[in-house]
């Protein structure tokens, strides 16, 4: 599609045939449908989805509840397009040619809390300590998490004392996780010296100098 006005007559002509009356640029509207007393379908036109749409969408629910947003192409991450349109209650349809795809129809957002992943998140914020990291902070610096916190006081310990058991690990460095944390070894901290007794290696002692351990 060249131009967004080249989406109009295959949406207007969908509208049509299910008995709307269908008029553009009606008081801002790119496309307004009319059918006895139902209340009006908006749709608005735009050649890639971006936010200058989401926003019209928003503007748009002030005058109906059934606001649609038409585009040209098909989004890169329709997933995520298709989310947030239900969040928004908007429907959403694709126009390649003369076709006309409505892959969502307006509707009003019911969410739905994800249990497990509200306990996962209460969970970590209550076992981390303090609050180590800076909120909005790059990806790139590494996340300070309840695990981490628990594997370092765990590494802390092994510096300082030697190889030891994982129940008295668990207990001295308050790691209720600390059996998964060693034997798991997900950051490469620990070695097994033997059955139930975990020591740390030299990759272990990088990783408490990286992380500003003393030695205290």
């Amino acid at each position: 599609m060249s131009l967004e006005s080249d989406l109009y007559a295959p949406v207007k002509a969908l509208l049509e045939g299910q008995g709307y009356s269908v008029k553009g640029e009606v008081r801002g509207c790119d496309v307004v449908a009319v059918r006895g007393s139902e209340p009006p379908v908006i749709v608005e036109l735009k050649r890639t989805f971006g936010i200058g749409l989401v926003l019209q969408a928003v503007n748009r629910l002030a005058l109906s509840d059934a606001v649609y947003l038409a585009v040209g192409t098909w989004p890169k991450n329709l997933r995520d397009v298709k989310k947030l349109c239900r969040h928004l209650g908007v429907g959403l349809m694709i126009v390649v040619g003369e076709r006309v795809d409505i892959l969502l129809d307006p509707a009003p957002y019911k969410p739905r809390k994800n249990a497990r992943r509200v306990g996962r998140m209460l969970g970590e914020h209550a076992r981390r300590v303090g609050d180590p990291n800076r909120g909005g902070s790059s990806t790139k610096v590494p996340l300070m998490t309840a695990y981490r916190q628990e594997a370092l006081r765990c590494a802390g310990l092994l510096a300082k004392n030697g190889p030891m058991k994982v129940a008295a690990l668990k207990l001295a460095a308050e790691a209720p996780k600390a059996a998964a944390i060693l034997s798991q070894d997900h950051y490469g901290w620990f070695e097994r010296v033997e059955r139930g007794i975990y020591g740390l290696t030299p990759k272990g002692r990088a990783g408490l100098e990286q992380h500003g351990w003393t030695g205290a």
